[in-house]
């Protein structure tokens, strides 16, 4: 099975800056597209952003279209998520997700799924 770490979060100002990264434990993981989701409280959980295999396929959600940039190093093996012009109602927990299906936003096409980390958007 797939391990995805995700790192980065974190308390930030409206206005600010903040770039999110998901580590992938399978030496494979340039087979894999790659998403971004995220879940406030109280609400369902939403896509954000995706990349394929081929980084310059990409898919952004209507809300961060334009402030937020997705990428991936697969030497590294890490997706990047890199957020800015950050907002309150960005505050959530953010899911590193893996699939095979390219940049899709139906979360029931991923196949793996990391562990969250927070984010918080103070006004």
């Amino acid at each position: 099975q797939v391990q995805l770490a995700e790192s980065g979060g974190g308390l930030v100002q409206a206005g600010g800056s903040l770039r999110l990264s998901c580590a992938a434990s399978d030496r494979m993981f340039s087979n894999y597209a790659m998403g971004w989701f995220r879940q406030a409280p109280g609400k369902k959980r939403r896509f954000v952003a995706g990349i394929n295999v081929i980084p310059g396929s990409k898919a952004y959600a209507d809300s961060v279209k334009g402030r937020f940039t997705i990428s991936r190093d697969n030497v590294k093996s890490t997706v990047y998520l890199q957020m800015n012009s950050l907002k309150p109602e960005d505050t959530a927990a953010y899911y590193c997700a893996a699939g095979l299906y390219g940049t899709t936003s139906d979360d029931k096409l991923y196949t793996y799924w990391g562990q969250g980390t927070q984010v918080t958007v103070s006004s």
